[in-house]
């Protein structure tokens, strides 16, 4: 089909704002979600194809089948989902981590991941021609963990394996799904990479990082393959970052 349609969440800054903007740049039609309604505007008013800002807390079932209930009655169908949303939360021991603390990153990395493939996977498997794809952003944190970390790898784990029932259950209706696990890109997430985070043994040190944009390629990519073929995981980071040896 000439016109694709790709929903992205978490799009109104850092990856999800990289990736839209290079689908964008390459024809697909976009639904922008995220919380904020005004950095999501922004990315929509700046894309190169026809982009619909959906504010949405990913976490509320009701505000996701909008979501995407809104992407079908605009562009007819789904072809893509980047189920990209997510927080680090912030780095706590695992032993003074509250239950709120857990909770919220759980809601946002997993459940909230959980939400939106689901209702991209039911209207994929309904529409006509059938199927689709989504990708979901793991993170090197899938593999490895960094200290202070245990909500957000627990979640990043998890995806993984949502990653993979979801590629196993998608099988019959041509709906694939695939993982990037991404290290290190420049977002504001990752600012402070640069004056020094918390390493495996103790010390803090500064981390190289990477463009933002070799992301939104990866994902392009992976992205435009036909159906018949899947990036079923790919790993991309900045070279020289801590993780082969991480600890």
């Amino acid at each position: 089909m000439d016109q694709q349609v790709a929903v992205v969440t978490g799009a109104g800054s850092g990856i999800g704002r990289a990736v839209a903007l290079e689908l964008a740049a390459h024809g697909w039609h976009l639904v922008l979600a995220g919380r904020r309604p005004d950095p999501l505007a922004a990315v929509a008013a700046s894309a190169a194809a026809p982009a619909l800002a959906v504010p949405t807390d990913v976490t509320d079932p009701a505000a996701v089948d909008a979501l995407f209930d809104t992407a079908v009655d605009t562009y007819g169908r789904i072809d893509l989902l980047f189920n990209n949303a997510g927080s680090f939360g912030t780095p706590t021991p695992v032993e003074d981590l509250t239950a709120a603390d857990w909770r919220a990153v759980v809601d946002l990395n997993l459940t909230g991941a959980f939400l939106c493939a689901q209702a991209a996977f039911r209207r994929m498997k309904q529409q006509t021609p059938q199927g689709g794809r989504i990708i979901n952003n793991g993170s090197i944190s899938a593999h490895a963990p960094r200290p202070h970390s245990v909500a957000y790898t627990a979640t990043k784990h998890a995806v993984t394996g949502l990653t993979k029932s979801l590629s196993l259950e998608g099988r019959p209706y041509r709906i694939a799904c695939g993982q990037i696990d991404i290290g290190n890109a420049a977002t504001d997430m990752t600012a402070a990479m640069s004056t020094g985070v918390r390493q495996a043994d103790g010390r803090t040190a500064p981390e190289p990082t990477m463009d933002v944009a070799d992301v939104a390629r990866t994902v392009r990519h992976m992205a435009a393959l036909p159906l018949e073929a899947n990036v079923q995981f790919a790993t991309v980071m900045a070279t020289a970052m801590p993780y082969v040896g991480r600890g």
